[in-house]
């Protein structure tokens, strides 16, 4: 908006109401402007609460450094990222990464989101598991403001979890997750994860929400373990 009565908008053709009235066959009718895309992407975007310095991770910035394991991982994730339109609406829908910090995880899951944001408008919410978490709780006194945090990570079309179980967890970590978990397997709503713990481990911190996340991720599932596969400790 300008001074005065001069008014200023992003885009001069709509004025940024994103639809353009024009005569067709004698009747006034809007058609989409141009600049309607774009502005849906940048709210998709502001909306997947993803990292600015994440934002670029993609798969072709993936170092493998020559490591099989490290090949594989990434030939999966891949397949996975080709794969999930015909996946989305499955059980089996999901990408779990299993490893030791450095192994490049979380670059991974991001190439993933990434990819389908850009490429294919899928709206993607970041989670960062122990940021995330803490402010869910919060919130658990106040019902709308716990809605209010919590209801992004249920309702995303797809939902990344990054670092699961990072840190001491507590009753209320397990039942902010099972929560969230539990939602997004009753409908479907795939979700990619990193975590250090291995499958057992998972099992073995919560039976009910282990078990739901490794049937989801059943057919996507990566373990990378092993000192050479550390990037930070072997300079890749």
């Amino acid at each position: 908006m300008g001074s005065g009565n001069t008014m200023t908008y992003e885009c001069e053709k709509c004025k940024d109401n994103g639809f353009i009235p024009i005569l067709e066959d004698g009747e006034l009718v809007a058609v989409e402007c141009e600049c309607r895309q774009r502005r849906i992407a940048k709210l998709r975007l502001k909306n997947s609460r993803i990292p600015p310095g994440m934002l670029n991770a993609g798969f072709r910035e993936f170092d493998c450094g020559g490591e099989p394991a490290l090949e594989n991982a990434l030939k999966k994730a891949m397949l996975y990222y080709q794969n999930f339109a015909a996946i989305e609406n499955t059980r089996r829908n999901s990408l779990l990464l299993c490893g030791q910090s450095g192994v490049g995880k979380t670059h991974l899951g991001m190439a993933v989101c990434n990819n389908l944001l850009n490429n294919f408008q899928v709206s993607v919410v970041y989670m960062a598991y122990r940021n995330a978490v803490t402010r869910i709780k919060q919130t658990v006194t106040d019902k709308e403001n716990y809605y209010r945090e919590i209801g992004p990570y249920c309702d995303a079309r797809l939902l990344y979890i990054d670092d699961l179980l990072k840190g001491r967890t507590t009753d209320a970590d397990l039942n902010i997750l099972y929560e969230i978990v539990n939602y997004r397997y009753m409908n479907n709503g795939p979700m990619v994860i990193s975590t250090e713990k291995t499958p057992e481990q998972l099992l073995d911190f919560d039976e009910a929400v282990g078990g739901r996340i490794l049937e989801m991720c059943r057919d996507y599932a990566i373990q990378l373990y092993g000192r050479g596969l550390n990037y930070r400790m072997n300079g890749r």
